[in-house]
Formats: C-alpha cells, sequence, structure tokens
C-alpha cells in the first residue's frame, strides 16, 4: 500500500513564528504533549538579552546552554497559545501530523502522512484559503518506510508513572546508573534523597517495568516485519 507524505510552510498570527521572524538565526521546535508544549530552541548565535527576555517568556526553561556551538534551550508552556484549528484540519482531511513542527525565518513548518493523495490536495487548498502556504514536497511512500516515530509519541511511553517514580528514573539515568561499568549504586541514589533506600528502589524499579511495558508495544510493531532473529532465540520453550 502506499501513503503520501506532504511538507509544507505556512504563515500566520504565532507567537513562536514571530520569534522565529524576528531572529532568523533561532530555530524552535514544538511537541505537543497532553497537556503542554515541549520547545527546542537553537541558534548558533550568542543570544542577545532581547532574546533571552523572549525565551523567559514562552515558559518553564528546563535546560539552557550556550557554548561554542550557540544557544539550547528546552522549555515546557501550557498549551494555551497552541493554534488548534491547524492540527484540527489535518484530521478533518485525515491527514497524520508529524511533530515537530518546526518554526524558522517566519515559517511554521508542518509534516502530515495521508492514505490518500486526494486528501492531501484538498488539505492543501484548504489551509490556501485563509494563510499563506509554501508546499515544500509532495512524496508518495511504502508502507513499510512510515517513520516509527509515528508508532510512538512521547506522552505516550511515559504514561502511568508517577511524579516520584519519573523522579527516581531521572535521577537514576543523569547519575550514570545505567551506563557500563555503573557510576552509581542504589544506596548513593538513594542517600541524595529523602527517603529510605527501600521506597526509592520501590519507586525506580516501578518505572522501569512501567516503561518498558509501554515501549513494548511500539517494540513489538517495529519489529513486526522483520524476520531476522540475531539471538537465535528457542521458540520452542515456554515460559514457566
Amino acid at each position: 500500500m502506499s501513503l503520501y507524505e506532504a511538507s509544507f510552510r505556512v504563515k500566520h498570527e504565532c507567537p513562536y513564528r514571530e520569534i522565529s521572524e524576528r531572529h532568523p538565526d533561532l530555530t524552535i521546535r514544538e511537541w505537543y504533549l497532553s497537556d503542554c508544549q515541549v520547545l527546542e530552541i537553537t541558534s548558533s548565535e550568542t543570544p542577545t538579552d532581547d532574546l533571552r527576555a523572549e525565551i523567559d517568556e514562552l515558559g518553564t526553561v528546563l535546560h539552557e546552554s550556550v557554548d561554542d556551538t550557540g544557544l539550547h534551550v528546552v522549555t515546557q508552556a501550557c498549551l494555551c497559545s497552541l493554534e488548534g484549528s491547524i492540527i484540527d484540519r489535518f484530521e478533518e482531511h485525515n491527514c497524520l501530523y508529524q511533530p515537530p513542527t518546526i518554526h524558522r525565518q517566519g515559517w511554521e513548518h508542518y509534516t502530515v502522512i495521508a492514505f490518500d493523495e486526494a486528501d492531501v490536495r484538498a488539505l492543501i487548498r484548504d489551509l490556501e484559503s485563509d494563510r499563506d502556504i509554501d508546499v515544500l514536497s509532495k512524496t508518495a511512500i511504502s508502507e513499510q518506510e512510515i517513520p516509527h516515530s509515528m508508532l510512538a509519541p512521547v506522552d505516550q511511553l511515559f504514561d502511568g508513572l508517577t511524579d516520584r517514580q519519573l523522579a527516581a528514573l531521572r535521577l537514576a539515568l543523569e547519575s550514570g546508573y545505567y551506563e557500563q561499568p555503573r557510576k552509581t549504586s542504589l544506596r548513593e541514589l538513594a542517600d541524595r534523597t529523602s527517603v529510605a533506600r527501600s521506597t526509592y528502589e520501590e519507586h525506580l524499579r516501578k518505572a522501569e517495568n512501567k516503561l518498558l511495558t509501554n515501549a513494548g508495544e511500539f517494540l513489538r510493531l517495529v519489529t513486526a516485519t522483520s524476520s531476522a532473529d540475531p539471538l537465535h532465540v528457542d521458540r520452542s520453550a515456554t515460559a514457566d
């Protein structure tokens, strides 16, 4: 079965697009989660005070660094600034939105996948009715070429994890617990928190279990069409 991928850029009133227009070296990548947006902001130029002030107004800064490669900021923002109408239009025309939205030099860049070329054409005609749009590409793709990102929205991977489980997982990851060889131990990790070792370990193990369970659904989809068996698994064996 063939599908169709279309990439295009549009202009409309949006604070992220407007910032990218004022700062041509800036790139903003935007992901939508269930209750917020995550923005990755990069620039090869040293940020000015005006740019820093504008970024601070976008939301809560989760990460910021400035080095020889330029500026890199990750922020979390509420959904109040989300222009839901354009995303709704994708769905109305049976087109699957492919995140992230990219804002650069005053344009918003989108990619969608459709099951019928006519749906792509109808979507483009609809968008042309009330905004500037520049179609960058329309390509037929095979079913095997569908990107795996379609199958695994990032918020679904963490579905069901509590705040404490997420915090325990992040602390372990950032402290090198999962590196080989490990750079820390469970006792050392727990000592950095206000909870007992057994409590911290329970939070971490539950987080690992839920994360792998959620990822398992997408893992099976990703490997469903592969006949490779690099581990030479004995399929005749059954679990006790």
